[in-house]
């Protein structure tokens, strides 16, 4: 049914809406009221991409959400993660990478995806700006939004100095079979606080090589593991808890992290 929001929910003057709606949803039990946008993010020298925004009226985070190598930001699990988000005051910005966009099976280089990551990020800041901002993704689009953020500071990365914080749903440390750590070699000039929520059973990621690569980055970065859950968080019956489940237990970390980033005194504090 219709829902009614206060006014500072609505998106900023001057953005490119294709759609705003609005409406009530029950998603895991949790009740909330929140705005749909469908966006066009303009990504220098590239081109547009497309972008959703959800935003629960009682929202007091905003995470920018990359989608994986394989699949585009409309998958199930991200629309699943964006709901129960929302039920924990979590508004999500996701949105496409060219290649997705144009329906092309190889993803873009590197580089073409970290601009459209700070594209993102600029865009989700002028959506919301009364919302401190985290960025992050699955599995790919995590390891891409901490690349761009490591370059932090520099005349490249103007937008992710408003980034308190990076969430990665399955950071892709190497691929299944070949464990190695060279991917995680640009996470030591990352200054944001960094969540990992990582499954038990992920190929991409042995913990053995993860574990000590988060104590070595120090309180930057938390690590949190979901027992027997793989790369795509599906768990084994013998975990006693469902899918759904594990997807409210993402989201709520995400909300306790954030949390914890609110009550610090500098978001951006060194070691």
């Amino acid at each position: 049914m219709a829902a009614s929001s206060p006014k500072r929910n609505v998106p900023q003057p001057g953005l490119e809406i294709d759609l705003l709606s609005t409406s009530s949803e029950q998603f895991s039990g949790v009740e909330y009221s929140a705005y749909y946008v469908h966006l066009k993010v303009v990504v220098p020298h590239i081109g547009d991409v497309s972008a959703l925004w959800l935003r629960p009226a009682n929202a007091r985070w905003a995470l920018v959400l990359a989608h994986g190598a394989g699949a585009g930001m409309n998958h199930p699990f991200l629309g699943k993660l964006a709901h129960e988000l929302a039920g924990a005051e979590v508004a999500t910005f996701r949105y496409q990478f060219p290649y997705m966009e144009q329906r092309r099976r190889v993803p873009d280089p590197p580089a073409v995806l970290q601009s459209v990551v700070r594209a993102a990020v600029r865009m989700a800041g002028e959506t919301a700006p009364d919302l401190p901002m985290l960025a992050g993704g699955k599995s790919m689009g995590g390891r891409m939004t901490s690349q761009a953020a490591a370059e932090h500071g520099s005349e490249l990365a103007p937008e992710l100095e408003k980034v308190q914080g990076l969430v990665f749903f399955g950071f892709p440390l190497h691929p299944p079979g070949r464990p190695g750590t060279k991917r995680a070699e640009h996470l030591a000039q990352v200054r944001t606080p960094m969540l990992f929520l990582q499954g038990t059973r992920d190929q991409f990621a042995d913990l053995k090589l993860l574990r000590p690569i988060c104590a070595n980055l120090g309180a930057r970065a938390t690590l949190h593991e979901i027992g027997t859950a793989d790369h795509s968080f599906h768990v084994l019956k013998s975990s006693g808890k469902t899918d759904a489940e594990i997807m409210h237990e993402l989201a709520q970390s995400v909300r306790a992290w954030a949390q914890t980033l609110s009550r610090s005194a500098s978001p951006h504090a060194r070691e």
